[in-house]
């Protein structure tokens, strides 16, 4: 790919509550952003800004990912993820994980073992024992917040980032705690390459948040970038992901665009997604929120 000036962008999630500390989420958002910025900065790859910015919000309490995931029926936390890079459509993606803080981290080695696109449940623990990535007591996963919020059955969220690097490469993550209640063993759209995740160097990348059964029937990743290349636009092609989302997939939530060009976009139909990017042109971060 030809060089293209770096660019980063990222959310957490669109069921964030609005009432409930906003300076809490834009510090969180930062932090993830320049952990991200970091890593492009420095002459990393793409995948290694999603992955960086997605780890940094999966250890942030206040996010649906990793520590502070909601926690399911049976009162338990299993997590989706998903990285994806676009020159050659490599990916990686695990779903209903337990004992693991850093999903996004495990999809990655699933995307670089390459025998696989998508694990889940316990072959995703045993490949991650394989691996040799780090296990955690599933209880250091859950939050106090969550805990209180368990019997509310709180809305959605999810966080995610696409990053376009030096080298023209697109690069997208997305990682969560699934609904609020759902079912254990539920996978959602977060770790469907497609609906929640898809990254096409020549075109763009993105991440969605959102009611994940909407996004799976929407197929909205995929869908979003087809209005990208109609439009070559990304807050216009954002704008009308997010309302095939709504008009058509039947729920409510938002996503992230980034286009080859380093151009971002974002939409959502809810209160609250928390979004924050950054590129040579804007090097504080910008959290719009």
């Amino acid at each position: 790919m030809t060089a293209r000036v770096p660019a980063l962008i990222v959310h957490g999630g669109a069921g964030a509550d609005p009432a409930e500390g906003r300076d809490e989420l834009r510090n969180g958002i930062r932090e993830a952003v320049l952990a991200g910025w970091v890593r492009l900065t420095a002459g990393g790859t793409a995948l290694d800004a999603v992955e960086s910015a997605v780890r940094s919000l999966e250890a942030h309490p206040r996010f649906n990912a990793g520590r502070g995931a909601v926690l399911n029926a049976a009162g338990e936390i299993e997590l989706d993820a998903a990285i994806m890079e676009g020159d050659r459509l490599r990916c990686g993606a695990v779903g209903a994980v337990t004992r693991i803080a850093h999903p996004v981290t495990l999809a990655r080695k699933v995307l670089e073992d390459g025998r696989h696109v998508l694990l889940v449940g316990d072959g995703a623990l045993a490949f991650a024992r394989q691996a040799g990535m780090p296990e955690c007591d599933p209880a250091e996963l859950i939050t106090e917040r969550q805990r209180r919020r368990y019997l509310e059955r709180a809305a959605p969220g999810t966080v995610g980032a696409v990053a376009l690097d030096l080298r023209g490469t697109i690069a997208a993550a997305t990682s969560t705690g699934g609904t609020a209640g759902k079912l254990p063993g539920r996978v959602g759209d977060s770790a469907l390459i497609g609906c929640g995740t898809y990254a096409e160097s020549a075109l763009g990348g993105v991440s969605c948040t959102g009611d994940g059964e909407a996004i799976i029937r929407a197929v909205l990743g995929r869908r979003a970038l087809d209005a990208l290349k109609a439009l070559n636009d990304p807050a216009h092609a954002a704008q009308v992901a997010a309302d095939v989302l709504v008009q058509e997939g039947g729920g409510q939530g938002g996503l992230i665009l980034l286009d080859w060009r380093g151009r971002v976009g974002w939409a959502h139909s809810t209160p609250l997604m928390p979004i924050g990017w950054i590129s040579p042109a804007h090097p504080d971060p910008i959290i719009p929120f």
